[in-house]
Order: C-alpha cells, then structure tokens, then sequence
C-alpha cells in the first residue's frame, strides 16, 4: 500500500485533508481517504501524515498487503507504538506481523503548539461519564481539563461503505450533543471522515480498527491539541482484548500528541451514577446505534434497554427523556438476545440491585436469560459434560457416536412426519 498526494482542500463550508490509497498487492481501486471539519475549525485541521498512515495500517495487514509506504517524516514514537499495536493484534488475534512500515528517513519532531486537552464524544454513557469525571477531577485552567469534544461522522454514524450517509441523524446527534457542550463549556468539534471504508466489517471494526481509527482522528487535530482522551468500555476486571484498549491508543500517541483511554476504573452503572445529576446529559444521551429517524434512541435494542434499566436502578429513567419510555418491562427484556459475552457481563451486574429496589420481575428474567446464554456457550465451546462426550468420540471413536445420535434423531423425525 502508499499513501500518495497528501493534501488540504476547501470548500464554502468545509475544510478537508485528504490522502489516496493506491492498494498493491490486493485488486482494490485506489481510494481517496479524508478528514473534514466545518471552515470554523478548518484552521486547525492538518495535513498531518500521522493521520493517514495510522488509518491504512490495519486495513493494509487486514487486506495482505506487504508494506505501507508514505513519503513523509514520522515520529519515530508513533512508529515503534504502531509496531507494538501490531504484535498486540498478533498475539491477541493472529494478525500477520510482517508488514513493513516505509517512511521518508528525517524524523519528525513536534510543532510547538500549546497544551490543550481533547476527548471524542459521542454522546453515549462513556464519553459523556468521561466528560463529567474530568469536570469533576480537574480545575478548568488545567491542562489536563477538556475544552473541546470531537464528534465523528463516518464511525457508528455513516461509517458503512455501502449504507447511506445517515445525514440527519448524525445532525440530530449532533444537535443534542451541542446543549451538552454548552452546559459543559466546552467546544464541540464536528469531524468527517470515510476512513472507515477502507474496510467497514464489523468484527474487524471491532478488534482492529477502532482504535486506530480514533487516533488517526486525533492526529488530524494535532495542530490543536497536544493531549486527547478515549472513553474506556469495560472496567478492568472484564476488560476485553479489542481495537480500543488501555493498551492500545496509548502506542498510537506521537511526542506531539499524547493518546489516552481513560475511564477504566468505573462499571456501567458508576458511569450513569457519574452523570445522574447532571441534567443536559440525561435529557441528551444517545446510546442506540440503530440510528432510528427522528429519535436519538430506539428504546427496543439491547444497548438501549441495558442502558434504561442502569438509568432505572438509579432512579434517573424519567428524567432521561431521550428515551420513548419511562418504564422497563419484563416483556421489554424477554426480547433481548445475547450473541456474545460483552452485553451478558453487563446485564448479569444489573441482577442484584434490581432485586434490592424490588424489581424482582426484571431480575428473574434477566438472570435466567444469563444462565441460558451461559449453558449455550458452554455448549459452543464444549465445556460442559456434553462437550466432554463429543471431544473423547472426535478423537477416540472418528465421531461414530455422534454418527449415531444423528442418525436416529433422523429416523425418529421421519416416522413423526409419516403418521
């Protein structure tokens, strides 16, 4: 892969910094990559190289590629931290850790630009408790104090390279999100990008590109900002090995940027304890990806219900009236499915306060959902006593019992249907 032509373009509305991908060793056109903002904050908006190659490294692994060349000096910080990402990945998911990372021989050193703090808001129960946390722990002439919330079009919003743009519910988003920055005093940062299209698969998304993808964003701002904060998903006793991770931006920081994840100390439910007084948070939280027309959230998904019944066991619900209901029912929560372990952890925290408010309707169901998808998996992973049987006939038998086991399953089937 290169990454050619590296320029700035404008608009009577927006500024840009673009790059193209020309692919080499994959049969994919050449795709022009970019970075806008609105002219307010053009002028902070940089042709930063740091960006584009840490954008197209993963996708350049994720699609064979060889090497990832750009003819422009790179902080040798941000390349030795690219290569620990990768063996990270390489360890964690077996992604190949051959890829050559070429770049111009000068180093690159750092602009003097003054500190100044930035975090990424989406404006979902992370990033906002994010926010509220840094209010609370640093005086606001500090450096580490937040004064400006970027806010990505091209992520959970406009990010697949297929789907529509999803236009206005990222205005919609964005909107809401500005009352919060008000309240907060804090500068709101609309961004636009299509980096995500170089590869839109969700579980590469996932596991080896999100994070990457935020510090690429950063870098963009790096004539702005010297210091910029990730909210964290999980607490440190669940932390899950994934594309964000306190072990992943920080490498991906520059000496002119500093990349944090942060927010690893608190649950789900501390989050919501963090913001439940505050307001213009609760009256404008967005935690739903489905993006419904109109709606900041769809109050049916499962991100949406877990977050309704978190906001319930505070007695915060009604007062978050970016939701359509102020009330969860068991019927509500009979309809979740759980495909992985991540929401499951979640919901099985949600059992024991539930039970001491007296919500015993939700914590039964919520409980004995939990214990299926915990059976399931022992299943899918063959660690119960069943697994057991069919490990020793794989190995020992040639799979004659389950042979068997099929064989008169089918049998049994076909002389139900012939009666």
């Amino acid at each position: 892969m290169r990454i050619e032509n590296l320029r700035a373009e404008n608009s009577a509305d927006r500024a840009r910094v673009a790059a193209t991908i020309v692919w080499e060793d994959c049969d994919r056109a050449p795709q022009e990559i970019y970075y806008e903002t609105t002219r307010e904050f053009g002028r902070h908006l940089t042709c930063d190289p740091h960006a584009f190659l840490t954008a197209s490294v993963f996708p350049a692994i994720y699609h064979g590629e060889r090497r990832i060349a750009i003819d422009a000096p790179i902080c040798p910080e941000l390349h030795n931290g690219l290569n620990v990402v990768i063996a990270w990945f390489h360890g964690w998911f077996g992604i190949p850790d051959t890829i050559q990372i070429e770049t111009r021989g000068d180093t690159r050193y750092p602009e003097a630009t003054p500190p100044r703090t930035g975090s990424f808001n989406s404006g979902g129960l992370d990033s906002l408790a994010l926010l509220r946390a840094n209010r609370l722990d640093f005086p606001r002439d500090h450096p580490n104090s937040i004064k400006d919330c970027l806010f990505v079009h091209g992520f959970d919003i406009g990010g697949y390279r297929d789907g529509e743009m999803e236009q206005a519910s990222y205005d919609l988003a964005l909107s809401a999100l500005a009352a919060v920055a008000r309240d907060a005093e804090v500068t709101l940062i609309p961004v636009y990008t299509n980096i995500r299209h170089l590869e839109d698969n969700l579980h590469f998304w996932v596991y080896q590109f999100h994070g990457p993808a935020l510090a690429s964003v950063a870098h963009a701002f790096s004539r702005r900002l010297t210091n910029v904060y990730v909210a964290a998903g999980y607490k440190i006793p669940v932390l899950e090995s994934a594309a964000t991770h306190p072990l992943i931006e920080p490498n991906l920081s520059s000496t002119g940027l500093r990349i944090r994840h942060e927010g690893i100390q608190y649950s789900r439910l501390d989050k919501v304890g963090l913001i439940g007084d505050w307001e213009a948070a609760l009256k404008n939280l967005r935690v739903c990806t489905r993006n419904p027309p109109g709606q900041l959230n769809c109050g049916k998904c499962e991100k949406c219900l877990r977050t309704m019944l978190e906001l319930l066991i505070w007695d915060r619900l009604d007062q978050a009236t970016a939701f359509p209901a102020q009330d969860v029912t068991p019927d509500m929560v009979e309809k979740i499915n759980f495909t992985d372990t991540y929401p499951a952890l979640f919901y099985q925290e949600l059992v024991a306060p539930l039970s001491a408010k007296g919500r015993t309707d939700l914590a039964n169901v919520i409980q004995r959902k939990c214990l299926a998808f915990e059976k399931h998996l022992a299943w899918e992973e063959e660690k119960d006593w069943k697994g057991a049987v069919k490990r020793f006939d794989r190995r020992w038998l040639g799979g004659t019992l389950y042979k068997t086991y099929h064989a008169a399953r089918t049998a049994v089937a076909h002389r139900a249907a012939s009666k």
